[in-house]
């Protein structure tokens, strides 16, 4: 296993295009949680870091060559960039499921390099065209923007439901805003931090101090974005009858649920293992206003200085979301 929080730049040779491939000059690579945990751990769950790995994967740039047997992005195109690259043809693929791919090639999730490089190929089909007033910040930020708009999915969201998220943190206040923007009737944040809660609010939403909510039945839906042990459990407490969950936030430890008890009001509860058939989506939101992704961008970091990028959270109380930029 490689040393854990080290960070070495190193120069490669930059990649040619055949077929389908396309290449990109990175422009913007957001850093997540992931990210940091793979820089200080080594590992996830099963996937474990082995050898040297480029980290990264919220991703937007610029295609400076294309293969022979691309028709979807020409060069020049700025385009925000999903990164996982299914095998297209297995029967999680044709069922439509390709984020459940057991095959799936997903940026910087071992033994698979990632974004933080000034060039990289991908297939055309990862690529999509950003508008020309969205920032290339803004194209990175679809990819936790789509992990939101896959919570919401998830959870069964209809309009005109009351949707309480858990963590306040990129995911939670992007979630937060997709559910306004899919027509929730009223959408309520909790967290710990100040800082977060404060940024929410200035989002508009409601906000509340971790614990200070009580456990009155009064949501229909809940996203589950800070992984803390105990908040899925307190927040099943506060759906109504038939209300429906959506756990995006990861525990590191094992999470008790008084299932005997919560059964009464027939709760549904499921998890969020990345995202499928999202970008469109999110694309629209943000072009059109209704989802302000930028908003949680706070820092900006130059390659140089990833190591202080991917300690952010962990040094920076009054910080969201760290923006590595490759070419600087």
């Amino acid at each position: 296993m490689p040393e854990p929080s080290r960070i070495e730049i190193v120069d490669r040779e930059v990649p040619a295009v055949t077929g389908r491939q396309a290449l990109i000059r990175t422009e913007s690579v957001g850093v997540c949680g992931s990210d940091t945990t793979y820089f200080t751990v080594g590992r996830i769950g099963d996937w474990v870091v082995r050898q040297p790995m480029v980290l990264g994967h919220e991703v937007a740039g610029s295609v400076i060559a294309v293969g022979g047997d691309v028709t979807r992005v020409r060069v020049g195109d700025r385009v925000a960039i999903e990164p996982g690259t299914p095998c297209r043809d297995c029967e999680d693929c044709t069922a439509g499921d390709y984020h459940l791919c057991a095959d799936l090639v997903f940026l910087a999730t071992p033994p698979h390099d990632g974004a933080l490089t000034q060039f990289m190929v991908l297939d055309e089909r990862n690529l999509f065209r950003m508008p020309d007033d969205m920032s290339f910040d803004e194209g990175a930020m679809l990819e936790p923007l789509s992990v939101g708009i896959w919570a919401c999915r998830r959870a069964g969201m209809r309009p005109g439901e009351r949707v309480l998220v858990s963590g306040a943190g990129p995911v939670g206040i992007l979630a937060a805003q997709v559910a306004r923007a899919f027509g929730a009737a009223s959408v309520r944040l909790t967290d710990l931090s100040t800082y977060r809660l404060d940024l929410a609010a200035g989002l508009g939403f409601d906000v509340e101090t971790v614990g200070s909510g009580g456990s009155h039945p009064e949501f229909d839906v809940l996203l589950e974005c800070s992984g803390a042990p105990s908040a899925l459990a307190d927040g099943l407490w506060r759906l109504r009858n038939g209300g429906r969950a959506a756990m995006v936030g990861m525990p590191k430890q094992s999470v008790e649920l008084p299932l005997s008890r919560l059964n009464a009001r027939e709760l549904s509860l499921a998890l969020v293992n990345r995202y499928a058939h999202t970008w469109p989506t999110a694309m629209s939101l943000v072009a059109s206003g209704r989802v302000d992704a930028a908003a949680i961008v706070t820092h900006h970091f130059s390659l140089d200085d990833t190591a202080d990028a991917l300690m952010l959270a962990k040094t920076e109380p009054r910080s969201m979301k760290a923006v590595i930029h490759p070419q600087h």
